[in-house]
Parts: C-alpha cells; sequence; structure tokens
C-alpha cells in the first residue's frame, strides 16, 4: 500500500478540509485492502489445505484447490459451503451406538448367528469374510428371501403387511407419492396408528422439498409420525440434493420387511394398464436378519429426530424362518463410506463362472471397470444389463460415453426397452446376491444413505438368475461399435455429459 499513503500524503500541502477527507478515505481504503487481501489469501490457504489433507478422493481434492485459488475470494466459500461432508461428522456424534450393538446380543451357540454353522462356498469364504470387515455384522443364517417383481407383486405384500401389523410399522423411502398408490399407503397407515399400532415414517428431505405430491404433508394432516431426512444446520441443507437418504425399507412388527429398489411411486403402479408400469425388484424378508435392517431405520430416525426407538416393540426376539444366510450393508457419506465399493469389488473378484449387472445407472468408476473387464479377461461371462431409455437424459450421455470401456474387453452389454426398468441386482456364480438400493454409479457410492442385502444362497441364486435371464431375452446386446458410430456432435454431448458423472 506504499504507493497510495506516498499519494496521500502529497496532498498534505494542500488546503481545505476537502483534501483531509480524501487522505483520511485514500488510507482507509489502502488499509481495508490489504486487509481483504491479506483475508482471501489466509482463507485460501486454509481450505485449499483442508481439502488436501481430509478429501479422500485426490481428483476432487485437486478439483477443489483449482477453484479455491482461480476465485481466490469466492472459492473458500464455495468449498466451506459445499465441500465439506458435515453430515458425516453429524452422524459419527448421534450414531455413538454402532449397528448391532443396540440390540440384546445373540447366545453365542445360536446356530442362526454363527457363520460357522453353515457351509459357504469355497470361492464366497474370502467375499463373506470381506463384508464381515466392512460391515463388522455378522452373516446371519435362517432367513426367508423372497423376490418380489414389479409393483403388481410389492405394492399389495407390503400393504397386507401393513393392515396385518400388531405392534410397530417402520417405513422409509426416498419417493413417496401422496396420490396413486401412495394415498392407499397413507390411508392405510393411518388405519393401523387409529388401532393402536405405533407407526414412524421417514422420507428424504429432497423429494419432500421439491415434489408437490409427496406424502410429507397427508401424513402429517393424518396424525401420522413422518419427518424428513435432512440435517438440520443450514450448510448441510445447501448439500441435502447430494447427501440423499435413498433407502427403501419397511419393517413391521420388527419381523417381517420389505426393501430392494422400489419407491412408494404412482408409475409402478398401473392397473389399468400393467405392460406400461416402471418395473422393479423388490424383496419380503423374515428372520435374525430383520434385526440389522430394523436397526439401520433405528439409527436413521434418531440421527432425523432424536427419538430413540428401542425395546420388544421394535425389536423382538426373531425365530428362524428359511434357510438363507444374509447380511445388512448400510453405507453412506458418514462413517460407513467406500463400503459399497469394497463390497462390489471383492464380489466381482470372487466370480468363478458368471457376473450378472441389473441396474438402471451404470457410471462405475475406474477401479470398477477394471474389476469387470479383469473378471471377463479370466473367462467370466459378465452381463450388464441396462435400460434402453434412462428417466435421466444427461445420465444416459455420460453413460454412453463410458460403456465402451467394458465392451472392449468382453463383457456383454444389453439394453432392456421401454417402460424403465429401475431393478438393481448383482448376481455372482448363481451363489451370491446383492440387492438394494444403491446404483453403479459415484452418486450411490459416495453422495447417498443406501441400503443393500447381500445373501449366500444357491437356491435364491438360481432364482435371481431365472428372472435376469427372462428379462434379458427382451432386451438387445449393444455393440462396441454402435458406440463408436455415434455421430460426432452425439459424441461431444455424452463426452461433455461424462465429464459431471460424480454428480449426476
Amino acid at each position: 500500500m506504499t504507493e497510495p499513503i506516498m499519494h496521500a500524503l502529497s496532498l498534505r500541502g494542500s488546503s481545505g478540509t476537502g483534501v483531509t477527507t480524501a487522505v483520511i478515505l485514500e488510507l482507509s481504503w489502502a488499509v481495508w485492502s490489504a486487509l481483504g487481501s491479506a483475508l482471501a489469501l489466509g482463507a485460501a490457504l486454509w481450505a485449499s489445505g483442508h481439502a488436501v489433507i481430509y478429501k479422500r478422493d485426490s481428483r476432487s481434492a485437486a478439483l477443489w484447490v483449482i477453484v479455491i485459488w482461480l476465485m481466490p475470494a469466492v472459492g473458500p466459500i464455495l468449498y466451506l459451503v459445499l465441500g465439506i461432508n458435515r453430515v458425516r461428522r453429524r452422524a459419527a456424534a448421534l450414531r455413538v451406538d454402532r449397528l448391532g450393538e443396540t440390540a440384546d446380543p445373540p447366545a453365542p451357540n445360536d446356530p442362526c448367528v454363527s457363520a460357522r454353522s453353515f457351509p459357504l462356498p469355497e470361492s464366497l469364504e474370502g467375499l463373506a469374510n470381506l463384508v464381515g470387515e466392512v460391515t463388522r455384522l455378522p452373516l446371519l443364517a435362517c432367513n426367508r428371501v423372497v423376490p418380489l417383481v414389479n409393483g403388481e407383486d410389492a405394492f399389495p405384500a407390503m400393504l397386507e403387511a401393513i393392515r396385518n401389523a400388531r405392534a410397530s410399522v417402520a417405513m422409509a423411502s426416498y419417493i413417496f407419492d401422496g396420490h396413486g398408490i401412495g394415498e392407499e399407503f397413507v390411508e392405510t397407515l393411518t388405519k393401523v396408528m387409529h388401532r393402536g399400532v405405533t407407526v414412524r415414517v421417514l422420507i428424504d428431505d429432497v423429494y419432500v422439498r421439491f415434489s408437490r405430491g409427496s406424502a410429507y404433508g397427508p401424513l402429517r394432516r393424518a396424525g401420522v409420525p413422518v419427518a424428513a431426512f435432512n440435517p438440520p444446520l443450514l450448510p448441510a441443507r445447501l448439500q441435502a440434493a447430494h447427501l440423499r437418504n435413498h433407502r427403501k425399507l419397511l419393517v413391521v412388527d420388527g419381523r417381517v420387511a420389505f426393501t430392494g429398489g422400489m419407491n412408494v411411486h404412482a408409475p409402478y403402479w398401473r392397473p389399468d394398464c400393467p405392460a406400461q408400469a416402471q418395473r422393479d425388484l423388490h424383496f419380503r424378508l423374515e428372520g435374525p436378519v430383520v434385526r440389522q435392517l430394523t436397526e439401520v431405520f433405528v439409527q436413521d430416525w434418531r440421527f432425523t429426530t432424536g427419538e430413540v426407538l428401542e425395546g420388544e416393540l421394535w425389536m423382538p426376539k426373531l425365530e428362524p424362518a428359511g434357510a438363507t444366510p444374509a447380511r445388512t450393508i448400510e453405507a453412506g457419506p458418514d462413517e460407513n463410506l467406500d463400503r459399497l465399493r469394497w463390497v462390489f469389488l471383492g464380489a466381482l473378484n470372487a466370480a468363478r463362472s458368471s457376473i450378472r449387472v441389473w441396474t438402471p445407472y451404470f457410471l462405475p468408476e475406474p477401479s470398477l471397470i477394471a474389476g469387470l473387464n479383469a473378471a471377463a479377461l479370466r473367462g467370466v461371462q459378465v452381463d450388464i444389463l441396462l435400460p434402453a431409455q434412462l428417466d435421466h437424459p444427461t445420465v444416459q450421455w455420460a453413460c454412453m460415453a463410458q460403456i465402451w470401456q467394458v465392451l472392449e474387453h468382453g463383457c456383454r452389454v444389453w439394453l432392456r426397452p421401454s417402460p424403465f426398468d429401475h431393478s438393481k441386482l448383482l448376481l455372482v456364480d448363481d451363489q451370491w446376491a446383492l440387492f438394494g438400493s444403491a446404483n453403479w454409479d459415484a452418486r450411490s457410492l459416495r453422495l447417498n444413505f443406501e441400503l443393500n442385502v447381500e445373501c449366500y444362497d444357491g437356491t435364491l441364486g438360481e432364482q435371481l438368475g431365472r428372472l435376469f435371464e427372462s428379462a434379458r431375452k427382451t432386451a438387445r446386446p449393444l455393440s462396441k461399435a454402435e458406440v463408436d458410430g455415434r455421430p460426432l456432435p452425439v459424441q461431444l454431448r455424452d463426452g461433455v455429459a461424462r465429464l459431471f458423472a460424480p454428480y449426476l
């Protein structure tokens, strides 16, 4: 600030109060300018240092550092609001009880709890160990898992379970319409509540805020306890569009659970024209694994409202219900970050004969692409079943921009024609299945709170394999020549969309 000060001092020989005022103003401007520059420099140093130290993804860290230093006055503010995961910090503070520790400990000799009490295929033992390490949950035997195909199977089964509830109903859904099939859910939940059943409903805040058709309002007006999943801190609210509770879960009396990929969403229910209804897979579960699913809801409800749900009402003693070993895998941008990536990679490495990927959104990161290609090069048959027409065009463009990476090494890609297929399933060797809410994209791997279930069961695997093959037969193969043959403007459009893949 030397030059402005010298200029101001040179004016002191001039007469008049106006000159004195000008000197003061110019000196003040010089001081404030220097102070502002110092603050901007300090903020940029702090923000870039924080990104370098705490951002797990080096690409994300590098991008933030570039933004911060290209816009030193604005970049640190953007990073403070959008770059710091406050949800993870708050979740770590609230979830003082690890998943599985809130319930009564199982008997040490219970054959439904000990993973050593039932045999696993040798090729899957390592995978079971991996998932156990990343989830810190036991693999539970004695479960019954029933696939429910599309809304015509899932919705009547869910509504019947709610109508038969005797003690409690816990329900969470990313999308919960208040019209169409959603209206019937609202009415049913209201009726069972009025006859004494304890009901709790959780809906993601993004859908509540930006949809006029949400069931949140109708449920509140009916007196049903309902909450919108979203941290209360204002900066975290600005992040809510990227930190979604994507889980779909219904637990009745703590004994019967439903989970999978299906929202309570009107397009899934078209009794007037079933052939035009959106497709999806959902599952009904009974047995010890229901306790793990209940605990996910209990933690999410506590995270959102502060209310602790406990006792026999929510977590009764569970009896054996079937022969399927199963385990819950919750994941999210809190302390459970990266769980799904480890599970996916472990499953791809464990495959010996076949991998079937059934997903609506396929934007895998490089490590998963490498895992799929490595499996194909090992001789494993890799089939990827996708919708021919997505509900989000930009996601489809980004998918087409990188799909060649799996096609060139022997993976087979199939495009299923409309109506839109929202199914989510990973099937390995017809022996291991993973189903739930997660997609093969960065949003599910890093930004959303997801819920999945793994099962080790050849009988269930063969049943799901038949469902996959039935759907695949209605699809057409996608070749690398077709992808390479896209017109140049289309390739450019798709390539630009791919740049935003981490946020789609």
